[in-house]
């Protein structure tokens, strides 16, 4: 079925990346970046099924060609730590084909990026594993009306209460700011185009007869309370598939245990509310448990077994009676409160779950690369992809290690052995709540027969008189 996903990042020259290498390695094809003189060759990479070029009006002509495209952009970014490119990773609903997948994309492409006046690079990405995904590659610099780039800032005087420019006598000039050419980098454009493109699939969708449809507002936010799984990625998706069982794998199966239990655990706690809710408007002024014990000490007088037999025995009225005196509850408003106090444990249990999730996928990630790091490091690379891997994975440590020079494996590990117990006592206190929820479901049995057969007892018997 459909899915919902849309990354956006930045490929910056600061982390090591190259604008031409990312484009060559989307697109499949070879690539010498004139900035370095490296040369991307990656025609042997599988699943490309489709690419291709939008430019705005006022882009030059030959920047339909990926190669002249983005050497030109790694010829204008002077920095050492520019931000070369903008890339979109979005995930393409399977229930539609390769054809009109091109034109959804096309479309969303279009009318969130290419009409505000940026070059799109387009590649689709399919390899028949169920997961069709396009990733799309994004100039961050404007166009002049000559079709020349632009500057991504200006600078601004910054002026006093009158309207005069401040001079700085430390830096002898007068003070000024700097001041984005375009929105582009506004905080406000990442949930435009993230809600743009669900917009865009689930027009396709109900266009087509489709009753699938995603969200691009995150659990919290839609008010589902879901635990998130984690992103499998390429290779942990195919090993699953063969049903070779991964770590992440067997961290999503965790994740749905969880909040498949959750789930379970709410409803049962809502339809307790619903009945109490119902039973408060029919229950008499006296203590819920002085008229259980009046009715139950009335039918003790009077011999009657059968009540007895329809809720198991005296020991299980004896039970509730002890369960509502040690809860100190007196009446149908505090047993609605009980359960209330349920409700808000199996939120709390939940949300302290949310974020030992989290943060346990992090390390997991950090775990993955760095055991890929160790395994490779100071050997040669026996495939390209083997190479691949090994500089991503050095990469992705420099970018979470914040100078540090020894890899923290151990400490992660200790972190995440800590959370995993963590975890387990929090899946302790929902045992234990759900054997709570479970004995007032008991009580709520009882009460309604307790009350039916009172109110059966307490009618007046009906007589029918025959007609001869």
């Amino acid at each position: 079925m459909a899915i919902y996903h849309c990354g956006i990042k930045i490929i910056s020259r600061g982390k090591g990346k190259s604008a031409v290498a990312a484009a060559a390695y989307r697109s499949g094809e070879t690539i010498t970046n004139e900035y370095d003189g490296v040369t991307h060759d990656y025609t042997r990479k599988r699943g490309i099924v489709h690419t291709e070029i939008l430019l705005p009006d006022n882009a030059p002509a030959e920047y339909s060609d990926r190669a002249v495209l983005w050497n030109a952009v790694e010829k204008i970014e002077k920095a050492k730590n520019s931000q070369l490119a903008r890339e979109i990773e979005i995930a393409l609903p399977v229930e539609l084909s390769l054809l009109q997948n091109k034109s959804l994309v096309r479309e969303y492409v279009k009318k969130h990026f290419v009409e505000q006046g940026m070059c799109a690079d387009i590649a689709i990405h399919d390899t028949d594993s169920g997961n069709p995904h396009a990733h799309i590659m994004l100039t961050m610099r404007p166009f002049t009306e000559e079709k020349t780039w632009g500057d991504k800032q200006k600078k601004e005087y910054i002026l006093d209460k009158d309207g005069n420019k401040i001079y700085d006598k430390k830096r002898r000039s007068y003070k000024c700011k700097s001041v984005p050419t375009t929105d582009w980098n506004e905080q406000t454009k990442a949930e435009e185009w993230r809600s743009g493109w669900a917009e865009s699939v689930n027009r396709y969708l109900e266009k087509l007869n489709h009753s699938e449809r995603v969200d691009h507002r995150s659990y919290e936010r839609q008010g589902i309370e879901q635990i998130p799984t984690v992103h499998l990625g390429v290779a942990a998706f195919q090993m699953e598939k063969r049903g070779i069982r991964t770590e992440r794998g067997n961290l999503n199966r965790e994740i749905e245990v969880t909040n498949q239990r959750l789930r379970q655990l709410k409803a049962r706690i809502v339809k307790l509310q619903n009945w109490l809710k119902e039973e408060s408007e029919n229950i008499a002024p006296p203590t819920l448990a002085d008229v259980i014990q009046g009715i139950l000490s009335r039918r003790e007088q009077t011999g009657k077994s059968d009540r007895y037999q329809s809720i198991g025995n005296l020991k299980a009225a004896a039970k509730m009676l002890n369960f509502l005196q040690e809860n100190q509850i007196m009446d149908m408003a505090g047993l609605e409160e009980k359960v209330k106090d349920m409700y808000g444990r199996q939120f709390d249990i939940r949300d302290k779950l949310k974020p030992i999730e989290r943060r346990l996928k992090v390390l997991d990630e950090h775990i993955k690369q760095a055991d890929i790091y160790l395994a490779h490091k100071g050997k040669k690379a026996r495939t390209e992809a083997e190479g691949i891997l090994f500089t991503a994975a050095g990469k992705y440590l420099k970018g979470v290690m914040n100078g540090k020079t020894t890899l923290p494996t151990k400490a992660w590990r200790a972190e995440c052995d800590k959370l995993t117990a963590e975890r387990n006592r929090l899946n302790g206190e929902y045992v234990s709540l759900k054997d709570e929820v479970k004995e007032v479901e008991q009580i709520r049995k009882n009460v309604d027969t307790i009350m039916r057969e009172e109110t059966q007892r307490t009618q007046p018997k009906r007589t029918h008189d025959m007609e001869l």
